[in-house]
């Protein structure tokens, strides 16, 4: 058995990918509103900075930065699941479940990694907001619409046609 070993870093920058266990799924942009109410709901009772988001159908990929002296992301992980899953299970949709009972709507572990400076940061919310594309969901940045990319153009940090079009742009090493 693999052991796993969470980078624990009280006020630490932090990248993460959530995926459904359904890969072929598309939850998460059919349930968008109760997926933003869950992190609502979880940001209002233990705060933190989402600094870069996208959701695609199956998962999503997000930088958060906690509090300083705060270093819980799982718990925050395992509230915004739960809360998802309840919201949805509510709206009548089917949630199977495992042998354990427990329900298996998501994978059960997430992708971290630990922003360790600028630069780092940096790719990382270019990966973020360049996903879509690279999933081919769509030819441009800015035609998918469940990402922070339009935050940071209203905030005039990108522009509207930041990474241009799917094959302008040859070589722009987002890889994973």
């Amino acid at each position: 058995m693999v052991l796993y070993r969470r980078n624990r870093l009280a006020g630490g920058s932090f990248f993460f990918t959530a995926t459904l266990r359904d890969r072929s799924s598309r939850i998460l942009v059919e349930h968008v509103a109760p997926l933003r109410e869950a992190f609502r709901t979880v940001r209002r009772q233990h705060p933190f900075r989402i600094d870069a988001i996208v959701i695609l159908p199956d998962h999503l990929h997000t930088i958060w930065t906690l509090p300083p002296g705060d270093d819980d992301f799982p718990g925050r992980w395992r509230a915004i699941k739960s809360a998802f899953t309840r919201s949805v299970i509510k709206s009548g949709l089917p949630v199977a479940r495992n042998k354990k009972g427990e329900y298996a709507l998501w994978q059960r572990r997430y992708w971290e990694h630990t922003i360790s400076d600028e630069m780092d940061f940096q790719r990382h919310v270019d990966y973020i907001h360049f996903n879509p594309v690279k999933h081919g969901w769509v030819k441009s940045v800015a035609d998918w619409p469940y990402s922070s990319f339009h935050q940071y153009v209203r905030r005039g940090i990108l522009g509207h046609d930041w990474a241009g079009t799917l094959g302008e742009e040859e070589g722009i090493g987002f890889g994973e």
